[in-house]
């Protein structure tokens, strides 16, 4: 039932099927640094920089564009923005690849503050399918909208919310408050 959910990107199902949203953990490894230049302004800038794992499996039963929450790099979980696939736009491998765009990058971590530390990453939420794009320049308008809409869903999706209220409680338990 649970690969059925993933398949058909119902997140929320999954969510309650396992008890807790699915998540791939992983080391963070480097990759080519292009969303580094993708939606990097004149005034230079990150643009959509994106920590990058490795995904074992050559056929994922989740597959797309997700809201994410990352473990690992903070002491607080980083909201983001990932894809889970091949990256036809920009890899004609087909080598799966889990990358992330963390929304607000911490900057006390620097440019390289990622790289080599083991992350979790929670699927909260499928925005769209993977899909192949005629060049960077639409490859990055993609990428902006799926920022756009993975902030929207993070500040008005009560799972969100639910999600940030557990950590806490939980936090709060196993420090004793």
């Amino acid at each position: 039932a649970v690969r059925e959910a993933l398949g058909a990107g119902d997140m929320a199902l999954v969510t309650r099927l396992l008890g807790r949203p699915y998540s791939i953990s992983g080391h963070v490894t480097h990759g080519r640094k292009l969303g580094r230049e993708l939606g990097a302004g004149p005034n230079g800038g990150d643009g959509f920089r994106t920590l990058n794992l490795r995904f074992p499996h050559p056929k994922p039963a989740a597959h797309g564009i997700f809201v994410v929450r990352t473990h690992g790099l903070t002491a607080e979980p980083l909201d983001g923005v990932a894809s889970l696939g091949a990256r036809p736009t920009v890899d004609d491998s087909g080598r799966v690849l889990l990358e992330v765009h963390c929304l607000d990058w911490p900057a006390h971590l620097g440019a390289e503050g990622g790289y080599g530390k083991l992350v979790r990453v929670e699927l909260l939420h499928k925005l769209r399918d993977e899909a192949r794009y005629d060049g960077l320049a639409a490859l990055t308008a993609a990428i902006a909208q799926d920022v756009s809409q993975a902030r929207q869903w993070l500040t008005s999706s009560p799972h969100a919310a639910h999600a940030a209220e557990r950590r806490q409680t939980t936090r709060d338990r196993i420090q004793g408050r």
